[in-house]
């Protein structure tokens, strides 16, 4: 069976050829310490968050879209394999991973160690906005130049793509998790009250937004930590997010601009007609592709279903 994985710092998808997209996880483990040995992955290792014995601790073992434990990280992926394909025997599939473009050597070198401890039939590694524009149905081998911008949880990517080769490409260790993060200071800094990460994810995802609309301001009550360490309750409107988001969201528009001065003018004016398309869990965000549009005075599109185009577009190449 031929395999298509997007291993992202926040979720791992996975693509079947002739299924489709097979799992979604979080990119979590749960390991006992006595041992190292992994004793749940995925959904039910973010579950134990908080309710495990001192021996047992939860990890995300990728930090900024980079691999920061092999071994961990192949018996998370082999875990995610196993709970979703019938046959479990790696040697009779075919792997597609995907890594961020900007991946140094030794990076890339632990990618193909994870795969090396699959003992897949075959395995390749792909860069992740080639996978993202095949996954977004985008014709990469086209010399026209496509722009994609890939948000994840721990980076985001812009790349200018022409000929099936990255021309141009930019990274910036802002993604979701940076959103989560900001959202965290911000009601410290203006409430002073603390909120975990996931209050802050949720925060997001439900009131979350990039760029002033004309549609009414939307509000969500939270409760966190006050300075005297007891329970309280504030509410936070769209507005105090949007404020909480500026820095992380100029980041990576100042990344695109990166970019944008380095395209050759062949492909410059390729991308001034077609623009840039969103890609990733980022892509969600509300407004996002307003804001990028302003910023950049190009035209600007999320892709259909941004969070499966890397996996998506992996199980395609496997194709090709």
């Amino acid at each position: 069976m031929d395999i298509g994985i997007d291993l992202g710092t926040a979720n791992t998808v996975i693509h079947a050829k002739g299924k489709g997209i097979i799992l979604r996880e979080p990119s979590v483990v749960a390991v006992d310490r006595r041992n190292n040995e992994v004793i749940a992955v995925g959904i039910d290792a973010k579950n134990m968050t908080g309710r495990t014995p001192e021996n047992v601790e939860v990890i995300r073992p990728l930090k900024d879209g980079v691999i920061t434990n092999v071994d961990i990280t192949a018996s998370m992926l082999g875990g995610f394999i196993k709970k979703s394909v019938k046959h479990t025997i790696f040697a009779r599939h075919k792997i597609v991973l995907c890594v961020p473009s900007c991946s140094t050597e030794v990076e890339r070198n632990a990618a193909e160690d994870v795969l090396d401890v699959l003992y897949a039939r075959q395995a390749d590694i792909l860069e992740e906005p080639l996978a993202a524009a095949l996954g977004a149905g985008l014709d990469i081998k086209s010399p026209v130049g496509i722009m994609i911008l890939d948000i994840g949880g721990g980076t985001a990517e812009t790349a200018v793509i022409s000929s099936g080769n990255i021309v141009v490409s930019d990274s910036v260790t802002t993604g979701g998790d940076a959103f989560d993060n900001a959202i965290e200071e911000y009601v410290k800094k203006k409430y002073h009250l603390t909120i975990g990460q996931s209050t802050a994810e949720d925060v997001k995802i439900k009131i979350g937004n990039a760029f002033p609309s004309l549609k009414k301001e939307s509000s969500l009550t939270v409760t966190g930590r006050n300075e005297k360490g007891l329970s309280s309750e504030i509410k936070i409107s769209s507005n105090d997010v949007r404020e909480a988001l500026a820095k992380p969201l100029e980041s990576i528009a100042e990344s695109i601009k990166r970019v944008l001065e380095k395209t050759p003018p062949e492909l410059s004016a390729d991308i001034l007609e077609n623009g840039i398309i969103i890609t990733g869990g980022g892509a969600l965000l509300k407004d996002i592709d307003l804001y990028i549009a302003k910023e950049t005075s190009l035209p600007v599109k999320v892709a259909e279903e941004p969070l499966d185009c890397v996996a998506l577009g992996a199980g395609k190449f496997s194709e090709l």
